[in-house]
Formats: structure tokens, C-alpha cells, sequence
């Protein structure tokens, strides 16, 4: 007999009771939305709590950092006050509005949303589906969700809904295909083939970070390829044997009465019209890039850096959602008139529309997750935390590469409550990289070992931007999907994903010596 989530588990292993046990206490949390409101209540008080007894921390920096207070202490900004009051009502609209993830998520889904509607995505699925190998199509799922990064947040509004479907359709529990796209997507965020917009938003915080110690640094965009390439392969390699021998197992045979919505687990083979269709989004599609590479190959292309000439910090890559968006509307729209479910733009208006009413619940969350983040950033909360964990790091005076270890699970545990990877880097970067440098640890070193921290715990944590809408997209499939469920059938990749790449990590860069980057060193000398 096969055991369901919601069943009490038929096996008797000690990891097996802990995910219930994991499972149960987190479905006793209330709804998403109600978490991040009662969040922002907890950091108003807690902030005027923490502001009548002094909380504080010196701030390491010397004297005349960019940043620094006149006297060199941090202390708590308290919004239980008359200025925090007025901050906290005058800032409630923007950062709703200025949340980045809302924008993304709702630009790149005007474009997706005409290739879904068109029926250019089930189209595609259906081929891929039929002509992939069953044997490695998990291995393809978690694969193509690390490499999804490359393009922002693609993975997450895209490769996420089209695991779960093609899990679906091959007749396994389509939550297994959910949680195998957002371990890649989420858990494996800083790895990836190709160089994406998190690479020169990270570097730039190491350098700013390392002048402290050395104004001469610089930490290139580059700075952690390597290692982020053979990492891809290991993420993709664990999330494929978690997938099939922890989380897909302990999920059992999919019951289509758990769903919000009646599914149809039928795949049937692509007809005549849509092979054409899809021949013709091809060609488009081939068009659209064609395009696009003119305005960065050619050494005087428009959408390149205009002061270096290069892609880097280029308005090609600050304007990666706008290229999702095209190259999704375009293919999606001639798919449409060649298959007839698209014949003019109030088609495609309609298919727009009906893609922006089923992200109500998303962003209804947002808007009390952005107060979160921004009331967080505003007490000052998180710097003091990183500057108290630092100087714990000081005080058991760890020098070797073990520190590494006590270093990224600080990392991962900050990351729990500061989803944001630029927000938290530019936190902590102040306080970890010159620490650091200081023991003789290079900041390219140092900037990897924090991308694994960074990565491994966005799978369990609510604070994460996409939780609520990874949270969406499992209640098609389980109509009474809670948190606990979600986070409980994350943490196996979560926990593995540490073990994995912190040891991938000693092995690449202290038992091999290999450099993490292009002429990136391991170690720092003044």
C-alpha cells in the first residue's frame, strides 16, 4: 500500500519520523501572509525592546569607512518610536512597489503568459516528454532548473509549474517534480554553466568589502566560475538522488482527489499542426536571439557596457526580465496563429490578464513580506547579528580552513530570516570578508564559501521571495498544502546540499588547491 504525505509513514526510519515530526510543527504555523504580518509586528516591538536596553555592536570598519558612524557603534533603530512610526507609514507604498522580485515576476509573466495560453509550453513539454529518456528525466529537471538562474528568475515562474506537469504526465507524484525544479532553482541559486546577474552584484559587495582591508582590491564578475561549474554537476547529481530515493518514495502514488483543480494526466503525441507550430516558434525563437546577440557580439553593440564594451554590468544584463519577456511573447504568439489559438492582440491581452489573476495570493504576500525586509533593514537588526556572529567566529580563534565550516552555516542560518542574497552579502560582506582577509583568506575564497551558505537554505525558509509562490503552485496539485509540508519535503536536498558542496568545497580549493574562479587566489597576502 503506498503512503501519502498526509498519512502517518508506514516506514520506521529515524529520518523518516523527524521529516513528519518537521512536517507537523510547521503546518501549526499559520498562513504565509499572517506569518509575515505577525514578522513585522515582532520587529516593530522587538526593535523598541532592543533600543531601550542598548543593543548595539562597535562597528569593525576604520575610521572614515564609507558607512561608518561618527563613534564607531551600531546600535538598534527603534520603530516603536515617533520617527519610526512616520518611517514606517511613509515607506509602507514603496516598499511594496520597489520589492524587486514583484516587478520580475510580474514582467517576465506577461511573456510567459502568452506561450502558456497559446499552448506553446504543453506543446513543447509533450515533445520533450515523448522523446527524453524516462530513465534521466529527473536528472534533466534539476539540471535545467540550475541553469534556469542564468536568466533571473526564470526557474521559478517557469521551470518549477513545468516539472510538476511533466512529472504529472509520466504518472509520478508531480510535488517530486516541484520540489526537484526548486531544489535546482533555489537550493542550487549559485551555480550555474554561465555567468548571470547575481556574479557581478556579488563582486561588487566582496570589493567594496575587501578595500576595507586593501583599497587597491577588486573582485571580478568572474571571480567564482570554476567552481560554480563543477557545482552545477554535483547539485545536479544529489537533487537527482534525493528526488528518487528520500522525497519521491516518502510522497507515494499521486491521489488526483488532493488537487485544487481536475488535471489531466494525459500526454498525447503532437499533431501535425502543432509540430508546425512549434517548428515556426522556433524559428522565431532564433530570430528573437539572432537579434539580441547583434546588440552585444559586434564590439560596438548597443546593449554592451558603454564606458568598457562588455556584457558585465551591461543594459543587456539589467534588462535580462525584458529579453524573457520577449523571447517567451514572440514564439508564444506565432505558435498561436499557426496552431489557431491565437488570432489577434485582444488574444494575447486575455491570455495576459488571465496569468495576472492567479497571482492574487502571491501578491497579497509580497506586500507583507516587502515590510518584513524593509523594516528588518531598517532596525538594524541584521548588521548587529552579523557583527555578534563575527565576533563569536574571533573568539574561539579559528584560523584554519575549519573555520569555513562554522562560516557558511552561519551563512545558511542567517539566510533563514534575510532571503535576499544581495541584501544579506551587503550585511555581512563588512564583517566576514576583512575578517577573513585577515586570517590570510583571499576574498574570492571567501565570496564561494558565502554562495553555499547562501543557496543551501533557500529550499526551508518562508523568507525566501518565492516561497509564496512555489506555496501557489503546490496547492494545484494538494489543495491543503501548509508550509511544514513544503519545508519538510525541501529539507532532505537542503541537508544534503550542505554535506555535498562544503565538501566539494574543502576538496576543490584546500586538498586540490584549485583556484574558485580566473586567476582567483585562495589565499590573501597584504
Amino acid at each position: 500500500m503506498s503512503t501519502s504525505i498526509d498519512q502517518p509513514m508506514q516506514k520506521n526510519g529515524m529520518f523518516n519520523r523527524f521529516l513528519a515530526t518537521v512536517e507537523y510543527l510547521g503546518n501549526l504555523l499559520p498562513h504565509p501572509i499572517t506569518l509575515f504580518a505577525m514578522f513585522c509586528l515582532f520587529i516593530i516591538v522587538f526593535s523598541g525592546i532592543a533600543d531601550f536596553f542598548g543593543l548595539s555592536a562597535i562597528d569593525p570598519r576604520p575610521i572614515g569607512s564609507p558607512g561608518r558612524s561618527p563613534d564607531g557603534v551600531i546600535e538598534v533603530v527603534s520603530l516603536l518610536s515617533a520617527e519610526g512610526l512616520q518611517k514606517i507609514f511613509g515607506g509602507l507604498v514603496t516598499n511594496f512597489t520597489g520589492f524587486a522580485p514583484l516587478g520580475t515576476v510580474l514582467v517576465a509573466l506577461l511573456g510567459v503568459s502568452v506561450a502558456e495560453h497559446s499552448g506553446l509550453l504543453s506543446a513543447g513539454l509533450r515533445g520533450m516528454v515523448m522523446g527524453a529518456s524516462k530513465r534521466f528525466v529527473t536528472f534533466i529537471v534539476v539540471f535545467a532548473a540550475i541553469i534556469s538562474n542564468t536568466a533571473s528568475e526564470l526557474g521559478y515562474i517557469v521551470i518549477i509549474p513545468l516539472a510538476a506537469m511533466i512529472f504529472h504526465s509520466l504518472g509520478r507524484h508531480p510535488l517530486a517534480g516541484l520540489a526537484a525544479a526548486f531544489a535546482g532553482v533555489s537550493g542550487g541559486y549559485s551555480a550555474n554553466l554561465f555567468l548571470g546577474t547575481i556574479d557581478p552584484l556579488l563582486s561588487g559587495l566582496t570589493t567594496a568589502a575587501a578595500q576595507l582591508i586593501d583599497p587597491t582590491y577588486n573582485v571580478s564578475p568572474e571571480a567564482n566560475w570554476f567552481f560554480m561549474i563543477i557545482s552545477t554537476f554535483l547539485i545536479a547529481i544529489i537533487g537527482t538522488v534525493i528526488t528518487e530515493k528520500i522525497v519521491e518514495p516518502r510522497l507515494g502514488k499521486y491521489d488526483e482527489s488532493q488537487a485544487s483543480e481536475a488535471l489531466n494526466s494525459n500526454i498525447e503525441y503532437l499533431t501535425p499542426v502543432e509540430k508546425k507550430g512549434l517548428m515556426w516558434a522556433g524559428v522565431s525563437l532564433l530570430v528573437v536571439v539572432g537579434l539580441l546577440l547583434l546588440t552585444i557580439l559586434p564590439e560596438n553593440g548597443i546593449l554592451l557596457h558603454p564606458e568598457t564594451g562588455k556584457v558585465t554590468g551591461s543594459p543587456f544584463l539589467k534588462g535580462i526580465v525584458v529579453i524573457i519577456f520577449i523571447t517567451f511573447a514572440i514564439p508564444g504568439f506565432v505558435y498561436g496563429k499557426v496552431v489557431g489559438t491565437m488570432k489577434n492582440d485582444v488574444d494575447v491581452i486575455n491570455a495576459m490578464s488571465k496569468s495576472m489573476s492567479s497571482l492574487s495570493l502571491y501578491i497579497v504576500l509580497v506586500f507583507f513580506a516587502s515590510q518584513f525586509v524593509a523594516f528588518f533593514k531598517w532596525t538594524n537588526l541584521g548588521t548587529i547579528m552579523a557583527i555578534n556572529g563575527a565576533e563569536l567566529l574571533q573568539a574561539v580563534g579559528l584560523t584554519g580552513p575549519e573555520v569555513f565550516v562554522l562560516f557558511i552555516f552561519m551563512c545558511a542560518l542567517i539566510n533563514l530570516s534575510l532571503g535576499s542574497s544581495s541584501a544579506q552579502w551587503a550585511a555581512t560582506a563588512p564583517i566576514f570578508v576583512p575578517m577573513l582577509m585577515l586570517i590570510g583568506y583571499a576574498p574570492e575564497t571567501i565570496q564561494a564559501a558565502y554562495r553555499i551558505g547562501d543557496s543551501v537554505t533557500n529550499l526551508i525558509t518562508p523568507m525566501m521571495s518565492y516561497f509564496g509562490l512555489i506555496l501557489a503552485v503546490a496547492t494545484k496539485y494538494k489543495k491543503d498544502m501548509g508550509i511544514g509540508t513544503l519545508v519538510a519535503t525541501m529539507l532532505p536536498y537542503s541537508i544534503a546540499f550542505f554535506i555535498g558542496w562544503v565538501a566539494l568545497f574543502y576538496v576543490w580549493v584546500f586538498a586540490f588547491g584549485l583556484p574558485v574562479g580566473p586567476g582567483a587566489p585562495t589565499y590573501y597576502t597584504p
